[in-house]
């Protein structure tokens, strides 16, 4: 009977890493990244922006919110995907990111670029 690999053998998971790899197109992994989808989902249920598909509005907020969760080291938060709100101005009386959001809820490509194209300073503004 074959015994299972040592926790202490095996692989990490991305997620895990303390330093997690910083090519291009690599991404930045946090771990539960799944539930900014969840959370995202609840704080754009009543949002309406013209123009924008639910769905890729959703995936593009969960995205940026996960991003915003990994560089702090942590897992998402409702206050990540606010935050990813307040960076389209989705929150406020309105926004001139609708061309932003078009088509990246079924495009990987679409979405590491959408995902690249926020900077870190822009997630964590200094007051």
């Amino acid at each position: 009977m074959a015994t299972a690999t040592p926790e202490i053998g095996r692989t990490k998971k991305p997620g895990l890493l303390r330093h997690a790899p910083t090519m291009a197109g690599a991404g930045t992994q946090a771990p539960g990244e799944g539930f900014a989808m969840t959370l995202a989902e609840r704080e754009c249920a009543q949002l309406h922006v013209e123009g924008v598909d639910h769905h890729d509005l959703v995936v593009g907020i969960a995205l940026v919110a996960a991003k915003r969760a990994s560089l702090a080291g942590r897992g998402p938060t409702v206050y990540d995907v606010r935050a990813a709100l307040d960076h389209f101005g989705l929150r406020g009386h309105g926004s001139n990111a609708t061309t932003a959001f078009a088509g990246i809820a079924h495009r990987y490509v679409a979405q590491r670029r959408f995902v690249d194209n926020v900077t870190e300073e822009q997630l964590f503004p200094q007051p």
